[in-house]
């Protein structure tokens, strides 16, 4: 039987800003990436490119933060299994930064891709 309580909209929002606010103040990678996402935040708004553009833009930040917060979560369930050296928790956090490797690597590319085909509206 698994350990959860029932679900209550209120107490699982509860529990998910905490866990927001818990790995704003305990992760750094995260605090870099929220600080960059919020000043690309205010990019987004201030060109001139359709609403379907803008939502791509906005999805691929918002993908850098959500694979970062994927990986501190597995760095933290490795490290509560085993504080040793271990060839396969390694292995395990490894996969957690390509995830975020990979979501950097979108983002660049759409952010690319979009602000090239409308470079003339833009600048």
């Amino acid at each position: 039987m698994r350990n959860q309580p029932k679900y209550n909209l209120f107490k699982n929002t509860i529990y998910a800003l905490k866990g927001l606010k818990d790995i704003i103040q305990n992760e750094s990678s995260f605090k870099i990436e929220l600080l960059l996402a919020c000043v690309m935040g205010i990019i987004i708004v201030c060109i001139d490119v359709t609403v379907v553009e803008k939502l791509l833009l906005f999805i691929t930040l918002m993908g850098i933060l959500i694979a970062e917060a994927i990986n501190s979560a597995i760095e933290r369930v490795v490290d509560l299994v085993t504080l040793k050296h271990n060839k396969m928790a390694g292995r395990a956090k490894d996969v957690g930064s390509a995830v975020v490797f990979l979501s950097i690597i979108l983002c660049i590319s759409v952010w690319f891709a979009i602000f090239y085909t409308n470079f003339n509206k833009i600048f």
